[in-house]
């Protein structure tokens, strides 16, 4: 028998929908909310319109931000100390991935207890999490729909990947006007990031038709759509479909999982602090090529959703035509740089080659690779 799980929270989506996180939180049952947030979505005002919404439901509230791109476990630590001394008992995330996963880690520890290391891998949390509900303002990470959250070692060098239904938040709040403020950088590295999510949860070998719809829909959009979103901040119907996109992959890998792209990029990001998406344009096109030959259908219809003409071509040479797209659509977004320009030393190679073989994501990679494979990989990456 053929038995498959998706999970996904409460979705509200569309322009203006951040006016429903005060009621949304409300009917979870909150009474003082614990806001996490960053430097960047508060200058952009939208934590005071959160925070607004809040306070008009008759809620109570604090806000945290301290903490970075790539959030940090000492960061978590203090976030959890704020939260379990301010008698808070939910979370509300206003933010990008940063801002959510710290949010999420939060709830672990405030119920879990412990260190976020314990938790490292797959469905190792026991107690109830406190309710969350997520309002992203990056079209990529997905997170709002995860069960993930990713936050990075500061000993070890490597960002944890945490997997567990426990983490997905009850509510999900995805505004597209929360996009406009976001500089053409990151809208191109954010919209990268929820590309490789499509891509890889595709080939999962955890996939199923439920997470098949989502994945394709995701590159669907981002091909049509991520261009225009870069080039112009203001095109509403471009950063409405970016949003799409992003809450369509985040479904889609929540419950597929990823693969050696993410394996790799959660290793760099952990190390050198680089942004996520733009680790994801150096490695992705290259594991792309490593896995072809294990699933040349399923690439082919990659390169069917970007919109490639594959007709009176076998699988193999459809296949290569979806690595020829992505490579175009990142050299177009302004990505096109090696991990070298990234600033990766060739000397950190072998450590984070092993540091990959045990990053949860490549369990579910649809090639093997072996500590070699990985090795090479980065090279061709440079």
């Amino acid at each position: 028998m053929n038995i498959s799980k998706f999970v996904t929270p409460e979705i509200i989506f569309g322009c203006g929908s951040l006016s429903q996180v005060g009621e949304s939180a409300l009917r979870l049952g909150a009474s003082k909310v614990f806001l996490v947030s960053d430097a960047g979505v508060i200058n952009a005002g939208w934590v005071d319109k959160a925070l607004f919404y809040l306070k008009e439901a008759g809620l109570a509230c604090e806000t945290f931000s301290a903490l970075t791109t790539n959030p940090k476990d000492f960061e978590v630590d203090e976030g959890t100390r704020r939260y379990l001394a301010s008698g808070c008992d939910a979370l509300v995330a206003v933010g990008g991935g940063s801002p959510t996963d710290v949010a999420k880690a939060i709830a672990l520890l405030a119920t879990n207890g412990g260190t976020l290391r314990d938790y490292e891998g797959i469905n190792k949390i026991v107690h109830p999490l406190p309710p969350m509900v997520i309002v992203p303002s990056t079209a990529g990470a997905g997170s709002e729909v995860s069960q993930f959250t990713i936050v990075v070692d500061t000993v070890r060098k490597l960002k944890m990947s945490i997997i567990s239904k426990s983490l997905i938040p009850d509510i999900a709040i995805v505004d597209p006007e929360l996009l406009q403020t976001k500089d053409s950088l990151l809208a191109a590295a954010t919209g990268l990031d929820a590309l490789t999510h499509g891509i890889e949860s595709y080939v999962s070998l955890a996939a199923t038709p439920l997470t098949d719809i989502h994945a394709l829909k995701a590159i669907e959009l981002i091909s049509r759509n991520l261009r225009r979103a870069v080039a112009d901040r203001q095109d509403m119907e471009a950063n409405t479909n970016m949003a799409m996109a992003s809450l369509t992959a985040g479904m889609a890998f929540s419950n597929a999982i990823l693969g050696a792209t993410h394996a790799m990029t959660h290793q760099v990001d952990g190390l050198i602090d680089q942004h996520h998406g733009e680790t994801n344009a150096s490695i992705l096109p290259h594991v792309m090529e490593f896995n072809l030959d294990t699933s040349p259908g399923r690439f082919r219809e990659i390169a069917l959703a970007f919109g490639e003409d594959v007709s009176g071509l076998d699988a193999a040479a459809g296949a290569t035509r979806s690595i020829a797209a992505v490579r175009r659509l990142i050299r177009d977004i302004g990505l096109e740089k090696g991990l070298g320009q990234l600033g990766l030393q060739k000397e950190f190679i072998p450590l984070l080659s092993r540091n990959t073989l045990k990053d949860a994501c490549l369990v579910t990679n649809p090639r093997s690779a072996t500590y070699e494979d990985i090795v090479a990989i980065f090279h061709r990456a440079m």
